[in-house]
């Protein structure tokens, strides 16, 4: 609740409270008129940064924190309930993170972004929990737009994450009466070793590759695994179908769809089973599990790219392999944006090449880098003694390429 306080806080929701309150009391025919008079009065500020990061998972705050202690001082727009989702993306939506290092005992969701968030401000990120709507990528300095502020960058980086697809049946939410991280789930590697999925039945929704994928993953979990399909042949590519078809703990549930989700028999609000229809006969059956995954794919945070930046045929932000570099010089993408295959916090965090997206964006602004960033990013390599060639292997390239490195 702090937590969501905080937020709010920082989004203006207490102070538009307040205003409908005010407006309410002294004149209730004034209420409608309060939204028009306070957005007419609104002023656009201007900003001018060297780095600009749209997002607000692990992808967004490790690029606003080595950015940071670049001394590049970073804006961050972690967004305002940006694709109905709280400031921390997909992370806000779990309960516990027991896979990312550093914490023994687990942690929750919103902690754990909480934490990635003061750590980003502890080094110099300024944070506006805005949501850019807009952005012009076609000349330098790049224009990004939000309902009240235009920002000018040198630099931006992306990192707006991607959201898991879910089906919506009776039981398949949130709140009272629904099983969403009490039973249902979008990650089968994020959540299937939990206590309350082993040795019990489980299923997964889906008839791609990530669906044959996780099916087989929680094999090693769960005492049986259906997957329910609403068609009578998968979309999987062959190896993946026969690896799962060839597993005796699956089992496939063709020209069927989930129609409601209820709890278990004992009460404690957790999944106890599913109704499964049969899209040809008509039929609903009982099927007793204790977890259900969505596998149905991913839809990225792009839309408000508006055709800015090259994406693939799913909307994923196209890179240049083995770097996080856009089609635009001086935009770079990382984490779940451009990353269709693993999706994971800790991936998103600390893939080989994105603790360094910074450094790329020496690029972008060669004129004004920092010589001082550069050689202290180049100190801590050999902190504690220990010389981490691949990082001095990358500033070297990035920074001859600038020209103010040449002396690495």
């Amino acid at each position: 609740m702090s937590h969501l306080k905080s937020i709010l806080s920082r989004g203006g929701g207490f102070l538009l409270g307040s205003a409908l309150s005010v407006a309410s009391a002294s004149n209730p025919s004034s209420l409608a008129s309060a939204f028009s008079s306070s957005s007419s009065a609104v002023v656009m500020e201007t900003h001018k940064t060297k780095v600009c990061i749209v997002g607000s998972g692990p992808a967004a705050h490790t690029a606003a924190i080595y950015a940071a202690r670049a001394e590049l001082k970073p804006l961050l727009f972690e967004g305002w309930m940006a694709n109905d989702i709280a400031p921390g993306g997909q992370l806000t939506t779990t309960t516990d993170v027991e896979n990312f290092p550093g914490f023994p005992d687990g942690i929750l969701g919103l902690d754990i972004v909480e934490k990635f968030r003061k750590q980003s401000e502890r080094f110099g990120t300024k944070i506006f929990t805005e949501t850019v709507n807009k952005v012009d990528f076609s000349s330098k300095p790049f224009k990004l737009f939000t309902d009240s502020r235009t920002v000018l960058a040198d630099a931006v980086i992306i990192s707006t994450g991607a959201v898991a697809k879910r089906l919506s049946f009776t039981g398949s939410g949130e709140g009272a009466g629904g099983f969403w991280n009490r039973g249902i789930s979008a990650c089968a590697v994020c959540d299937g070793a939990a206590p309350i999925f082993r040795d019990k039945p489980l299923v997964v929704i889906g008839g791609g590759d990530s669906a044959m994928e996780e099916a087989n993953f929680l094999t090693k979990y769960g005492s049986k695994v259906y997957i329910i399909h609403r068609r009578d042949t998968f979309r999987a590519s062959k190896i993946m179908q026969q690896r799962a078809m060839s597993n005796p703990k699956i089992e496939v549930i063709w020209n069927s769809s989930v129609v409601e989700a209820y709890g278990d028999e004992n009460g404690k609000g957790v999944l106890g089973g599913l109704k499964v229809k049969n899209v040809v006969t008509g039929n609903v059956s009982d099927l007793k599990v204790s977890g259900l995954f969505f596998a149905i794919g991913h839809e990225p945070a792009t839309k408000f790219l508006d055709g800015q930046l090259e994406l693939d045929g799913d909307g994923y932000v196209l890179t240049k392999p083995g770097t996080t570099k856009t089609s635009v010089v001086g935009v770079f993408a990382a984490g779940d944006v451009q990353d269709k295959k693993y999706r994971q916090a800790i991936t998103a965090a600390g893939s080989e090449w994105f603790c360094v997206v910074p450094l790329f964006a020496v690029e972008a602004y060669a004129v004004s880098f920092s010589y001082s960033g550069v050689w202290r990013l180049w100190m801590q390599s050999i902190t504690y003694r220990r010389l981490d060639l691949r990082r001095v292997r990358v500033i070297r390239e990035v920074g001859l390429e600038s020209g103010f490195c040449a002396k690495l």
